[in-house]
């Protein structure tokens, strides 16, 4: 293979990690608004479409592997490659975590959450936020952005523990509500994780450029 074929088809590659990076995203953000609505459709719809990530990683993955055997890339081009099957697998966890919504979504039937949805969507914003641009800083290179996006791993986390300690709060005063409480519990968990892959991409994305392991 020519160089001129290698880099088309990494290009190529690096392509459809950014749609399987749109797929995430929308099951973020589709599996939060079935919660807010009791969108049960949607929320079955999350959970369905998690086949179609997996089998989308799998694909990035195979391709990934199959450039590094037989073209044998040294340098940027190699760690461009890891990169790409480490980022794949982040955005397929992200994706196991979107469906686990989804689920909470769907054993939640059509009962109303014990309190008005307002940090969950606002973490959710946040953690979608960070994996957009830490998708945008893979494909600009840009290490800066990617770092900002670490950094911001620290106001999920405060958002996390704020609607934690309100539903411990609520549990007490009223053990009526502590099945739905730990429902949201686990949605907020799980946009938790979200944001700690985002961050993991994120130093994926230095480690691409500057060839520096960070952790944020």
């Amino acid at each position: 293979m020519v160089r001129a074929d290698f880099d088309r088809n990494l290009k190529l590659l690096q392509e459809e990690l950014l749609l399987l990076g749109g797929l995430v995203e929308k099951a973020i953000v589709d599996s939060i608004e079935a919660l807010k609505t009791r969108n049960l459709e949607l929320s079955h719809k999350v959970v369905a479409q998690d086949d179609i990530i997996d089998q989308k990683t799998n694909e990035i993955e195979e391709k990934a592997i199959d450039l590094i055997a037989t073209q044998q890339p040294i340098a940027i081009d190699l760690r461009t490659l890891m990169s790409v099957i480490h980022i794949s697998v982040e955005l397929e966890r992200m994706g196991d975590y979107a469906e686990g919504i989804g689920k909470i979504g769907i054993m939640m039937g059509n009962d109303p959450p014990v309190k008005p949805l307002v940090d969950i969507p606002k973490m959710a914003d946040k953690a979608s936020g960070m994996l957009k641009r830490s998708l945008d800083s893979l494909v600009r290179r840009d290490p800066i952005l990617a770092r900002q996006v670490c950094d911001d791993d620290d106001e999920v986390d405060n958002l996390y523990d704020q609607i934690y300690n309100d539903l411990i709060q609520l549990m007490i005063s009223d053990p009526s509500t502590i099945q739905r409480a730990t429902y949201l519990m686990w949605a907020a968990h799980d946009l938790e994780r979200i944001a700690d892959r985002a961050t993991n991409i994120g130093e994926r994305v230095i480690f691409l450029v500057t060839g520096q392991l960070v952790s944020a």
